[in-house]
């Protein structure tokens, strides 16, 4: 029972862990693995047993601050001790006895092979100690130890906390295999890990063993392979200064070497590159591999395989070749979460239905336009890329939401696989543009008359939303919801786009033109920057200065009043709920709820939660309000400073152009610009008033399916796609709650991940950095980003990663990723902002101009430079932020 042969088709997960698994199916493959068993997880927990080890395990766990690095140690010690202290039961020596005879009782590599270890989307590399070159049953009975001890390595423990891998659930095998005393080894990933290329091979190469190029103690060879052609690309030598190897009785020496020739021959390499790719393909299913090799007696043996667990995903079923680029849309919309499966189909219904104002009709299932990889949506513009006048519009739009990513497109700019097959305009694409005359129209009119115009398209859009939301209301079942969903499906491309689109277009294009009249006249465009502050007209602006009077209300009701004062922001939302507010400030709230409440945080993802449904975000902001007791920095004071300083930069630009056409003309665009440019925002929250309609239904349908057995719990239904709703409703027969669980568990992996790439290619290269990441910072330590609205503010730092946990105090700086609308209310008492993510036109961008606050935005990395507390300085105007402490 504790003991298996390294290749029984006996061996899983749960009794030989990841890499026993994985080595276990290459040796049965017939590739070259060392001979050796495994000693089975049950040893582990027999051991653990016998020796009354887990008592001591958890009390040790709970006793520590798994933030605190020294702690952990400590933790680590004291477990690890215990193992040491700990006797192996007599069956479990003589089995392990027996195995190493039938071996031949060779010297042996041991290594760990933990049940949450080498998992395809963990790789828990160098977490557990591996023992080199073990000679002898009693030294090989002290490595069995203390490789299950190393189950407790403090870096073990931190990465299963980090991982939400519950501590009590993880045992070990034990993998004991002849010892290769290797020539060269090193590892080999069958993708690149530096760029994503999915068609390279990247080969690290050190002199000995292995253990040299883990431990760090030695710069190795480097190779570099195109998967296609087996060609080597590159070959960078490395000092290979030292080098390990095993000595006489047991155990590993470290000798100084001179290590100049290359560690691994040209016919090594191509072939080992070959494996690799066999291994990748017939046993992985083509997901990448990080593989530890030897190479000894002329020849290769492999010794683990793991999946690279650090590269981002690729659309299924993409292939890497014809080069595809894509965006990430969730840097343009200020959220690099994932998406809910739900969520993700219901952002693509609403971008596809965009295409049909183009003539084009795409299916859900068959088109390529908007993909989904690492749970988030990517927008493919390589058709544009591929067309000489669309793939300038691509880098300019680019270059207004997100520079940084222009500047990784601007690197791709010649690629000869991205160059132009097309330079005109087909018949077809003349014809799919004459016929929104209908909206050419429209646009000349709002130019004409912008106020007579933005009132009529936004009444005729909020009818449309309100019968949406009378018709969902009236459905009965889930079938009959989903009907109504489908037809609002049509909304965007034959209400909202048709009426709105063109007073917007007359709007932005006033901007632009401004900036451009601005910048010829001034050598700069600031002015004009300055004229779009306290822009009329925008709903996000006016939701926050609602929420303001909110805030007075409570202020000017004592009752109200003391309890924003006294109660935090989750007994007031619970409060709220049960409505047991006092009287003002409940019939306040609910009527701000009644407006804006289908608002959130993420809120483009159906499946994250509403105001509604979790207010203790805008309790926090109306306690933030509260506080504000200076009428000089009221947001509705804020909102009119702005608003005149903005009339005061249009009448210097009108009065700095000597050209009296010129100067009608900056005041023709400056006008139309703040009558029309505020619906910016409109059509995002027209499209957010609908998912709070569709998600109303699709959570009674949920309620409904709970109490029928189905589901769990209402809210699984988001982790269902649209199809599968259709399928659900038709009562097709089907485990739902186990794919919901595979699809929630899928969901929680992809929000522990650290950084989101800007552009994507099919190839898996991805292009993560900021817009000054490759800048030097000067001698004050200043970082450098975009400057997207003017000003100069100094001020306290305020990290934050999501607005529900942070109350932000009056004049402290935002720094985070990035923003959507449900983020604006921190605006009103914010000094200055700083974002990750973002260009000139993104929403926090916009918003900020609007308030007058200094912004600069695209700053690689800014939540982790810099550091609540601290002081800065931001110019918005030349995207300086310079730390002051």
């Amino acid at each position: 029972m504790h003991i298996l042969p390294i290749d029984s088709d006996t061996i899983t997960l749960t009794n030989a862990g990841g890499k026993g698994i994985n080595l276990s199916l290459m040796s049965r493959t017939g590739l070259p693995v060392p001979g050796g068993f495994i000693v089975a997880t049950d040893a582990y927990r027999a051991f653990v047993e016998d020796n009354a080890l887990q008592g001591p395990i958890m009390e040790a766990l709970a006793a520590t601050n798994m933030k605190d690095p020294a702690a952990l140690q400590e933790a680590s010690r004291a477990i690890r001790a215990c193992f040491a202290a700990g006797q192996l039961c007599p069956s479990l020596r003589r089995a392990l006895s027996d195995a190493y005879a039938n071996l031949g009782k060779p010297a042996v590599a041991v290594r760990s092979s933990a049940t949450a270890e080498d998992l395809p989307d963990m790789s828990f590399a160098g977490q557990q100690d591996t023992f080199l070159n073990v000679v002898g049953e009693q030294a090989l009975e002290k490595a069995l130890v203390d490789c299950w001890s190393s189950l407790w390595t403090a870096r073990a423990i931190a990465y299963r906390q980090r991982n939400a891998i519950p501590q009590e659930d993880v045992a070990l095998a034990v993998i004991i295999q002849h010892m290769i005393e290797s020539e060269a080894s090193g590892v080999l990933f069958t993708a690149n890990p530096l760029t994503g290329k999915r068609t390279e091979t990247v080969i690290d190469a050190v002199l000995g063993l292995g253990e040299a190029l883990v431990s760090g103690q030695v710069e190795p060879d480097n190779y570099i392979v195109d998967n296609s052609t087996s060609a080597i690309l590159a070959k960078t030598p490395g000092a290979k200064a030292v080098t390990i190897r095993g000595k006489e009785g047991g155990g590993t020496i470290t000798t100084a070497i001179d290590g100049n020739r290359q560690a691994l021959p040209d016919a090594a390499i191509v072939e080992l590159a070959r494996l690799g790719q066999q291994i990748t393909q017939e046993l992985y299913a083509g997901v990448p591999q990080d593989i530890e090799w030897a190479w000894a007696d002329d020849q290769l043996i492999l010794l683990q395989s793991r999946a690279i667990t650090s590269l981002f995903p690729l659309p299924d079923g993409m292939p890497p070749e014809p080069l595809q680029v894509m965006f990430s849309l969730g840097h343009v919309q200020g959220m690099l979460d994932p998406f809910t499966p739900l969520g993700q189909d219901t952002l693509r219904l609403v971008l596809l239905s965009l295409a049909q104002l183009f003539g084009r009709h795409l299916e859900l299932e068959s088109q390529r336009e908007v993909q989904v990889a690492g749970e988030r949506l990517w927008v493919n513009f390589t058709p544009a890329m591929r067309h000489a006048l669309f793939r300038r519009l691509a880098r300019s739009f680019l270059g207004y939401i997100d520079p940084a990513a222009r500047q990784a497109l601007d690197s791709l700019w010649d690629h000869p696989q991205l160059a132009p097959t097309r330079r005109g305009l087909g018949l077809r694409a003349v014809r799919q543009l004459s016929g929104n005359r209908a909206m050419i129209a429209l646009f000349i009119r709002a130019m004409r008359h912008p106020d007579e115009q933005r009132q009529a398209a936004t009444r005729a859009a909020e009818a449309g939303l309100i019968d949406a939301q009378t018709r969902m209301r009236a459905a009965g079942t889930l079938a009959d919801r989903l009907a109504v969903w489908d037809n609002l499906n049509s909304f965007f491309p034959d209400t909202l786009a048709p009426i709105i689109f063109p007073n917007l277009a007359a709007g932005m294009a006033s901007f632009f033109q401004l900036r451009r009249l601005v910048s010829n006249q001034f050598g700069s465009d600031q002015l004009a920057l300055e004229a779009a502050r306290g822009l009329p007209h925008n709903v996000t602006t006016e939701m926050d200065l609602v929420l303001w009077t909110v805030a007075q209300v409570i202020q000017a009701d004592p009752p109200s009043s003391a309890r924003f004062a006294a109660d935090d922001a989750k007994t007031l939302a619970e409060d709220y709920a049960a409505g047991s507010l006092p009287l003002a400030a409940q019939a306040a709230i609910a009527a701000f709820m009644d407006r804006y409440g289908m608002r959130g945080v993420a809120e483009i993802d159906l499946g994250r939660p509403r105001w509604r449904g979790k207010p203790a975000q805008i309790m926090q902001v109306i306690q933030s309000y509260v506080q504000i007791d200076d009428p000089t920095f009221a947001p509705d004071a804020v909102f009119r400073r702005a608003d005149w300083a903005a009339h005061q930069s249009i009448d210097r630009i009108v009065r700095g152009i000597r050209n009296p056409f010129k100067a009608r003309l900056a005041r023709f665009f400056a006008t139309r610009m703040r009558a029309l440019a505020g619906l910016r925002e409109y059509p995002k929250f027209a499209i957010i008033r609908l998912m709070g309609v569709v998600r109303e239904g699709v959570l009674e349908s949920g309620n409904e399916l709970v109490a029928a057995g189905v589901l769990n719990r209402a809210e699984d239904l988001f982790f269902l796609r649209y199809r599968e709703l259709q399928a659900l409703a038709a009562n097709q027969d089907r485990d739902w709650k186990a794919l919901v669980a595979e699809r929630r568990a899928r969901y929680e992996r992809e929000t522990m991940r650290a950084q989101v790439p800007r552009l994507l290619l099919s190839d898996g290269t991805a292009f993560y950095e900021g817009i000054a990441a490759a800048q030097d910072q000067d001698g004050e330590g200043s970082i450098t980003g975009t400057p997207v609205s003017p000003g100069i503010v100094e001020g306290i730092v305020r990290v934050v990663f999501d607005p529900h946990e942070t109350m932000l105090l009056p004049g402290e700086i935002l720094v985070c990723p990035g923003t959507d609308p449900a983020w604006t209310p921190l605006f009103l008492v914010a000094g200055g902002l700083v974002m990750e993510v973002g260009g000139l036109m993104t929403h926090g961008s916009v918003v900020a101009r609007e308030y007058g606050i200094p912004a600069v935005v695209g700053v690689h990395r800014a939540t982790s430079r810099l550091q609540t507390g601290q002081r800065i300085r931001v110019d918005g105007s030349t995207g300086v932020v310079t730390p002051l402490d």
